[in-house]
């Protein structure tokens, strides 16, 4: 049987697929097992002017520390200095964070490839028409196992660091680290807060009628944090959402306010959870008010399904 840190060094790389985050962090498509995989690789810079440079990069990894793995989704901390005869424990600091996403699909390769994006306006008839028939979809394909083996304490039991049963089912969530997160340095800090409702799919399905339970999610989340990690205070972490989300069962998350506002932070991608409450709250109408019935402005990349599907075809009959 394969040992994660060991598919590390099976991992045969064929292409660079990105560069970003100011150089610090590249991603990388190849096999292990002749089946495609995605590495992601982060450190202070890296040279990509050549695949061979790139190939001498994987090939010094060292002192591959496996931090968990869910589905085919494994995270790892690493050293990119090959040469460690003389070297002590003391001197070989980890100083990369490692993803690999095995067996990785065509979706996974066109999402993490580079490519232009595009400002995209979601009216309630294209939301409720073609973009809840794709989410559907998805959530049918299976793309939710992963978020499935949490909740159900299958994985990652050993990363949750807070459960909250709240007043029901319905109030139920949990915290756990992001896997871009190195667990270790606070003012990276990015948490995930998964809940165990599965009516919500995206902040498209909050009404009026969810403001209390909102606000209860956002209290319980800014305390779980802070006591967690005595060194924050509630006035330093930001909570917000994803539109379009990567995957389509409700969370949030929960990053260090110092922490690098990079694309997935950026207006077009990131709503702020307290913003949502209040928009919720102001609506007219009933309880039954919903996100679902405004118009929503984002950004997608032109690999995206949603737009080669929907908004580049929509666009073409302008």
């Amino acid at each position: 049987m394969t040992t994660p840190e060991a598919l590390i060094s099976k991992f045969q790389v064929t292409k660079l697929l990105k560069q970003d985050q100011n150089g610090r962090r590249i991603t990388l498509l190849g096999t292990i097992d002749e089946q495609q995989g995605i590495l992601t690789a982060e450190r202070a810079a890296f040279a990509t002017e050549s695949l061979e440079v790139i190939r001498a990069f994987h090939a010094a990894l060292t002192r591959i520390n496996n931090l968990g793995d869910n589905d085919i989704y494994r995270w790892y901390l690493a050293s990119s200095n090959g040469d460690t005869t003389e070297a002590t424990d003391t001197d070989l600091q980890h100083d990369l964070k490692l993803n690999l996403i095995w067996p990785c699909t065509e979706q996974h390769i066109k999402k993490y490839s580079d490519q232009q994006l595009r400002m995209v306006t979601e009216t309630p008839e294209i939301y409720k028409s073609q973009v809840r028939p794709y989410m559907q979809a998805k959530r049918e394909e299976g793309r939710l196992n992963w978020v499935f083996n949490i909740l159900e304490g299958r994985t990652e039991q050993e990363d949750v660091i807070m459960r909250d049963s709240g007043h029901g089912p319905e109030d139920a969530f949990l915290m756990l680290p992001d896997l871009n997160w190195d667990r270790k340095t606070l003012n990276s800090l990015h948490l995930l807060a998964l809940v165990h409702r599965r009516d919500i799919w995206s902040l498209r399905d909050l009404r009026k009628s969810h403001v209390p339970w909102l606000k209860y999610l956002r209290q319980r989340v800014l305390e779980a944090t802070v006591s967690m990690y005595p060194g924050l205070e509630q006035d330093q972490l930001k909570l917000y959402v994803h539109y379009q989300p990567t995957y389509y069962h409700f969370h949030i998350h929960v990053v260090n306010v110092m922490l690098e506002a990079g694309a997935t932070q950026a207006t077009g991608k990131a709503f702020g959870l307290e913003n949502l409450i209040s928009q919720l709250e102001t609506m007219t109408g009933g309880e039954d008010a919903s996100m679902a019935d405004v118009s929503l402005t984002y950004y997608l990349g032109e690999a995206s399904e949603l737009w080669t599907d929907i908004f580049a075809p929509l666009k073409a009959k302008q």
